[in-house]
């Protein structure tokens, strides 16, 4: 059987990929090595109770906004979104101290100055700058521009050295970078990718009810009406190349699909390993490839409640270190001093939360000693040091959520083997290729590779997010089809 078009994994990435080209005319196949679709925005179920993998929340959803663009375009604004309290959508807690973000950028810059009104002319000039970036998120999409694109500031300046340079107290840097568990903080974090995640929760923040997998099968549901097709459990094991193109991919080690042109919403490193055999891809690429760092993973409590527990509509970031900038960094004391708590909207109208999240940055090299075993089958070492940390994360987090000891009914954890094995994340990083504005060119990947009719999309390319990876999925379409099409479809 030959496409148009064979995609690589059924993530978001891919499947956003599908839509457009599949609707766009072209012929799709979309082969996802799991059981479901989504990557991380799978969603599963214990004893009845229903958890997200990795979906909490988006930004800029709110109607002319940019997620809202795109979502409309891929019909997902009808699925049962649910909007965030604008008095608080993040909690920021700080050694015990409590901030708000508010929904709004004058609102922000208000309320922030009401604690620190010493800043409140920085913190113009803060959202000033995050907000250029919200405002001109599709200006990457103007082929006129798009050769001086990575040259700006934005992309050759740090988040780092910006909030330093912008922003004189020490405490309020603090508070301004407490939202970025949504990425891996590290000082030469290019302030790009800081702003345009940072501002799109600041215009507005959602949850959806019932978990992000929607979001894949509403994608999975269009591509199919489009004539296109969506298929599970097709674990793609080769790449064919023939006389420097890609000819075909080997699914399950033994059916042959034919395409002409293969995107792969896989890692890089996990996509050139599918090429047995290359006359274009030499062992230079590959090293460059695999040099790469990637951003940490996730460790993970996902916790069923009793009753007893507030729901509160927004989520909540707790500290209790001053350097939030290196809390990442490998520690062999595996110690919780960060984590994002997000709860989950109670269906049946309950003031009380029934299930909640406890996330916390976990290094690759905290679990690689685990790395050749299979799920269900690690060990009692590996489920010992899970108890420890989980215990940790429960202790951690009760400081700031009276009763939640007490309210704990079940509770199934989550490291970065678990996000690799059932999400096919390179050793689990929850954010990708790591980037850096000193190698912007060497860590800030194109859809393209050596191979002509091979491309790339997804979260390690050039933004992670929901709506980085959906803006990264346009530029690889556009690679196909021409971006004058692209911004045709998005009435750009």
């Amino acid at each position: 059987m030959k496409f148009d078009v064979v995609i690589i994994g059924g993530g978001l990435g891919g499947l956003e990929c599908g839509y457009t080209l599949a609707k766009s005319g072209k012929s799709v196949c979309v082969l996802e090595q799991g059981l479901l679709l989504g990557g991380c925005l799978q969603t599963f179920k214990r004893k009845k109770n229903e958890f997200d993998t990795g979906f909490h929340y988006v930004g800029a959803l709110g109607a002319g906004e940019s997620l809202w663009r795109i979502f409309d375009y891929f019909q997902l604004m009808d699925l049962p979104w649910h909007r965030l309290d604008d008095d608080c959508f993040d909690e920021i807690i700080l050694q015990g101290e409590r901030f708000s973000f508010v929904s709004g950028r004058e609102r922000f810059v208000e309320e922030l100055s009401s604690r620190f009104p010493h800043q409140k002319e920085n913190l113009k000039k803060y959202i000033e700058t995050l907000s250029d970036v919200g405002d001109n998120i599709f200006k990457s999409f103007d082929t006129a521009e798009a050769v001086d694109f990575y040259q700006k500031p934005v992309f050759v300046n740090s988040a780092y050295d910006f909030l330093n340079e912008t922003i004189s107290d020490p405490k309020l840097r603090n508070v301004l970078a407490g939202a970025s568990l949504k990425m891996e903080l590290h000082p030469n974090l290019p302030l790009y990718i800081y702003a345009q995640i940072n501002d799109s929760f600041i215009q507005s923040a959602w949850r959806i009810d019932g978990g992000g997998q929607q979001i894949a099968d509403r994608l999975a549901q269009h591509i199919r009406a489009f004539g296109g097709e969506v298929r599970t459990k097709a674990l793609v094991t080769e790449l064919v190349e023939q006389d420097g193109r890609l000819v075909a991919a080997i699914v399950n080690g033994e059916e042959r699909i034919e395409g002409d042109v293969f995107i792969s919403n896989a890692h890089p490193v996990a996509t050139l390993d599918l090429l047995k055999e290359s006359q274009v891809v030499k062992k230079v690429y590959r090293k460059r490839i695999a040099g790469i760092p990637n951003t940490f993973g996730m460790f993970t409590a996902n916790i069923k409640l009793k009753e007893g527990v507030p729901y509160v509509n927004r989520n909540q970031f707790v500290y209790e270190t001053d350097d939030l900038w290196h809390y990442a960094e490998y520690d062999t004391a595996h110690q919780t001093n960060a984590a994002l708590i997000s709860y989950q909207t109670p269906l049946n109208g309950s003031r009380f939360a029934h299930n909640l999240d406890i996330i916390t940055p976990m290094n690759w090299r905290d679990v690689e000693m685990w790395s050749d075993t299979k799920v269900m089958r690690r060990g009692a070492e590996y489920e010992a040091f899970k108890r420890e940390k989980l215990n940790q994360c429960v202790h951690f987090a009760a400081k700031y959520i009276p009763g939640l000891e007490d309210c704990v009914e079940d509770v199934y954890t989550s490291t970065p083997l678990t996000y690799r094995d059932y999400t096919y994340t390179f050793e689990g990083s929850a954010y990708g290729i790591k980037k850096d504005h000193t190698k912007l060119m060497f860590t800030m990947l194109t859809p393209r590779t050596p191979l002509p009719n091979l491309l790339l999309t997804g979260q390690n390319l050039n933004l992670h997010g929901i709506l980085g990876v959906s803006m990264t999925s346009f530029f690889t379409c556009a690679e196909i089809l021409g971006m004058d099409k692209i911004k045709d479809l998005l009435k750009l």
